[in-house]
């Protein structure tokens, strides 16, 4: 489980919480979420500011994992 998906269920929200307060759809989070559509810098950083932390807290260590 990656710390995304972590995060997430840690704050009670859903796949659809995240993707309104993103302004992005359900599928496209869901694709960020499971490694299907490539995150972006800006994205990242929105999502790290959903969760009062930063990018690299985050993303990091999935993203040093998959290298």
């Amino acid at each position: 489980m990656n710390k995304l998906k972590e995060l997430r269920i840690k704050n009670n929200y859903t796949y659809e919480d995240m993707a309104k307060m993103l302004k992005i759809s359900k599928t496209y989070y869901y694709q960020l979420e499971n490694y299907k559509r490539r995150l972006y810098y800006h994205m990242a950083i929105k999502i790290a500011n959903i969760f009062n932390k930063k990018p690299d807290e985050i993303f990091l260590n999935d993203y040093l994992s998959l290298s």
